[in-house]
């Protein structure tokens, strides 16, 4: 059902600190100039502010990795927090798709509270960026969805380009890192929170 919970989480929301890199708040928290990136969230129903273990593994993993002047894609992307991340870390331009339009709508509100000038929204799926490239493809949905599309995002990746993944749970990792091996993609490392885990994989030179 199609509803706004705003009430419901106004009143337990908390902000999300991640060390002195990250600082996810609503408009109705007071701002924090002491971290190098804040985000402004209104979820809405729209998934992706910080608080799942997804989420903040993928943020925390983004800041060992070098954005500025990358293309990214953010692949099922929520309210948009990766994307408006990526962009405040100094990604040239990102693409952040979603399958859903409360998502799409959700992302353009909070694009704009951030003040965001370089991430297209976009409505649909992996074809929507069919015969493109990128730097680094951020990937947090889920086990199921990765498996399958594996072959799709290396295809998108640029040369020694990144991918982070996450949605899944620890007990699938295997099933993840088989996958991605199948298609030359060489995981770095990761991380496991909660049962939930990150990886982030790197595109090796071997075709």
């Amino acid at each position: 059902e199609n509803k706004n919970w705003n009430e419901k989480w106004e009143s337990s929301f908390q902000p999300i600190l991640i060390d002195d890199f990250a600082y996810v708040r609503a408009t109705f928290h007071a701002a924090n100039p002491e971290v190098q990136h804040e985000i402004i969230i209104e979820p809405k129903m729209s998934f992706g502010t910080g608080h799942h273990p997804t989420t903040s593994q993928m943020m925390q993993n983004m800041r060992l990795l070098d954005f500025k002047g990358k293309r990214v894609l953010d692949c099922g992307s929520g309210t948009g927090i990766l994307a408006i991340l990526a962009e405040k870390m100094g990604a040239k331009h990102c693409i952040a798709v979603d399958n859903d339009e409360w998502c799409y709508r959700n992302c353009i509100e909070n694009m704009e509270l951030n003040h965001c000038e370089r991430i297209q929204p976009e409505i649909g799926d992996l074809e929507n960026v069919k015969g493109q490239t990128f730097d680094i493809i951020l990937a947090n949905i889920h086990r199921n969805f990765l498996v399958e599309h594996m072959h799709a995002l290396r295809s998108l990746l640029n040369r020694s380009g990144i991918l982070i993944v996450s949605g899944f749970y620890e007990e699938d990792v295997k099933i993840v890192l088989d996958k991605a091996l199948e298609h030359h993609l060489i995981a770095n490392y990761q991380t496991t929170r909660h049962k939930w885990t990150c990886i982030v994989f790197e595109k090796s030179e071997k075709q």
